[in-house]
Formats: C-alpha cells, structure tokens, sequence
C-alpha cells in the first residue's frame, strides 16, 4: 500500500512540476507579447539606462539641471529681475471738470548691489555642479542596485538548472531501481530510497523555480524590461592588483577617492554652501530700484500741457535680523556638509579595502571549489560503476550523489560570487557598468 501510494505521487509530482514551468513561460511569453519587454538590454549598461529611465529621482535631478541653468542665466543679466512700467493718470472730470489732465508714466528696473552679481553667478554655477554631481551619485545608487540584481537572478538561473538536472538523474535512478526492483535484483528499501529521492529532487526544483521568478519579477520592476538570455560578467581586474589591498599608492588612492562620485557630491555640496554664504554677505539689503519717470499734466482745458522727466532710485535700508537668520541657516549646512565629507573618505576607503579583499577571497575560493568539484565527480563515478556491479549498496551512491550535487552547488555559488565581488569592487570605486 505504502509503495503504491508513492508510486502515485512520483506520477504526479512531476505533472504538477512541467505545468509549473509551462505557467512560468506563459507568462514570460506574455510579457515578451506586450511589447515594453520586447528588447531587454543584453548588458549591464544598457540595463542601467533602462533603469535611469524609469527612475523618479533622476528624471526629478534632471528637470532641476534646467532649472540651474535658467538660474545661470537669470545671473548674467543686466539686473537681477525684469523691469516694470507703470501707468498713472488724474483728472478732475467727476469733480469740477475743467478740464484738468495728468499723466505719468514710469520704469523702473532693479539693480545689482556692489559684488552681488558675481556672487550670484557663483552661486548659480555651484548649484549647476551640485545638481550634476548628485545625478552621477544617483546614477551609481542604480548601478548597486542592479549589480544586485543582475548576479541574484544568475544565481537563480543556476540554481534551476543544477535542481532540472538532479531531478532528471534522480528520475532515472528511480525507474532503474524500480525495474530491478521488480526482477527481485534490489531490495524494497533501495526503491523506498531512490523514489524519496525523486521527491527531493522535486521539492528542490519546486523552489528554484520560484526563487527564479521572484529574481525575473525584481529585475523587470527595475528596468522594466525583460531580463536577457545571458548575464555576461563585468571585466575581472588585473589578480595582482586585486589581491594586494592597499598596494596602490597613496597618491593613487587619495585620487581615486575623490574622483568617487559619493564624495564629489559631497564636495559640491561644501562649494554650494560657501557660495551661498558669499551671495548673503553680498545681499544685505533688498536690491535698489532705479525708475525713469515722465509726466505731462495741465491745470485747464484753456493751459497747455507740461511735460516733464525725472529719475527716481530706491534704496531698502538693511534688515539685520534677516540677515542673520539667512547666514546662520547656510551656515549650518555648511557645516554639515563638511562633517559629511570628513567621514567620507575613511568610509570610501574602507568599502574599497573591504571589496578588494572579498574578490580576493572568492577568487581562491573559487579554486578550492574547482578542485572540490572534480574530485566529489570522480568519486560519483566509482560509486555508479561499483552500484552497476552489485558491489556497492543504493545508499552508498546516494551519498555519493548528494556530495557531487552539493560540490557542484558550491561551485555555482562561488563563481558568481567572484564575479558579484567583481561588481562590488567597480561599485566601490564608483565606477559605472563600462559598455563592450
């Protein structure tokens, strides 16, 4: 009975696995058919510009640059605003209507205050190169965030593959230990092991395939595209280099932390801070008015008229208090750019020092699976041939078997780990994804 009832569910497990995977390519081939996931980016680089696209706080960074250079703009001008004209007129037709007429016209335009306008342009330059920074920052936040991506659904797509090709030899096993089992080669507990391992097998291929979805379904929401057929690597380092933390010079190092975006950012913020501060030192006041002012008016019908010009400058007397609140507030973030930047550079050296030593490590771990790999095969070999012969029980190459699938595991695992850490160590110079 109970071998009956594990017939029945090795029958159908199956059946449930390939209408498993028929629901996951449906629906791939339904996303492929909508057309937004027509053409997925078959590199790195061409994935990040999908995901930029789609981002909301670059397309925001991106809209602010047109602002910042309108700004650049506005501060090379002749006055700090527009002109005005204004219209004025009396008369005494409600009230004795003798014909009394008076009418003025004025133009008045701002004025620059003494180094204003320099300060101002500075400012506005500054807030161009603070703007374009952070959008390279955001750009390599991206990048992070798709390295992570890209080497989770590589891993995915692995791990599926290795979970297909233990169940198909899992299923082979089975049906051979079943047919001797039935010519009363076997015993009933060696077909007992060999269908508990099909089920194993198919519980194992069950999750790979849901982990590989989730990865698909978290690459897509990203780029929104497709993820493609192959996840080629970025380019691997020179070894010397990689495995020698610190080997570079300091020159070297120094310059290569602040060619980082992170810290870039950082340094435009403290430049945008003190050109802000310059522009208050500069604005003390309200900016003067200087009007152009021309009148003609007659006291009669019976007198002519009599026109007349002058000029009119409006100075607003300082305020202080403004004054101090404004300079304290960028004065704050002026000092807290700075403390920003301080702590930068020793957590953009350690990051480095810390993903050269992981690419170090997967490196030779790397290795150590390769080897691990090939002998676990070897062994698998010997205990199948000694199985074929009668010499070896079925729990002895079920070891065997297990030992080989979990070294070839930890082969997958390790070599997508050295090429994550080789992503991890571009990502911590602040290097984006090169195009081939």
């Amino acid at each position: 009975m109970r071998t009956s009832l594990l017939h029945q569910i090795a029958r159908l497990l199956p059946l449930l696995l390939a209408l498993g995977s028929l629901s996951v390519q449906a629906q791939d081939l339904h996303a492929t058919s909508s057309g937004a996931l027509a053409s997925p980016p078959t590199t790195l680089a061409d994935a990040l510009t999908q995901a930029s696209a789609r981002d909301p706080q670059a397309a925001q960074l991106s809209e602010r640059l047109n602002q910042a250079q309108a700004g650049i703009n506005l501060a090379r001008s002749l006055t700090p605003g527009p002109a005005a004209v204004s219209l004025n007129h009396l008369n005494d037709r409600l009230q004795q209507n003798q014909g009394r007429r008076e009418w003025e016209v004025e133009v008045a335009s701002p004025l620059w205050l003494p180094g204003q306008q320099g300060a101002s342009q500075r400012h506005a330059e500054h807030t161009l190169a603070e703007l374009q920074a952070r959008l390279a920052l955001r750009q390599l936040e991206l990048a992070g965030v798709l390295r992570e991506q890209w080497w989770q659904l590589a891993q995915a797509r692995a791990t599926r593959e290795l979970a297909q090709q233990r169940l198909q030899t899992a299923t082979d096993l089975a049906q051979s230990v079943q047919r001797r089992y039935q010519s009363g080669d076997v015993a009933r507990v060696d077909a007992n092991l060999a269908h508990a391992e099909r089920l194993s097998a198919q519980a194992e291929a069950l999750d790979a395939d849901t982990a590989l979805l989730q990865a698909q379904q978290a690459y897509t929401a990203l780029t929104g595209m497709a993820p493609p057929p192959s996840l080629p690597p970025e380019p691997a380092p020179d070894p010397a280099q990689a495995t020698l933390p610190g080997a570079a010079s300091t020159d070297t190092a120094s310059n290569e932390l602040e060619a980082h975006p992170q810290w870039q950012a950082l340094q435009r913020a403290v430049d945008l801070a003190n050109s802000r501060i310059a522009l208050l030192d500069n604005s003390r006041r309200d900016a003067p008015e200087l009007a152009l002012r021309w009148t003609t008016q007659r006291g009669d019908a019976l007198s002519p008229y009599d026109q007349a010009m002058g000029i009119k400058l409006t100075v607003p007397l300082a305020s202080s208090d403004r004054v101090r609140q404004d300079s304290a507030g960028a004065r704050a973030e002026l000092a807290q750019a700075d403390h920003e930047l301080a702590q930068t550079r020793a957590r953009l050296a350690q990051a480095l020092q810390s993903a050269q030593t992981e690419l170090a490590t997967t490196r030779a771990q790397q290795a150590l699976a390769t080897q691990r790999s090939a002998l676990t095969a070897d062994n698998l070999k010997l205990a199948q041939r000694a199985f074929d012969l009668g010499e070896q029980d079925l729990a002895t190459l079920l070891r065997a078997r297990s030992a080989d699938h979990e070294a070839r595991a930890w082969l997958t695992r390790q070599t997508f780990a050295y090429q994550a850490a080789v992503s991890h160590l571009q990502q911590a110079k602040g290097l984006l994804p090169p195009q081939p």
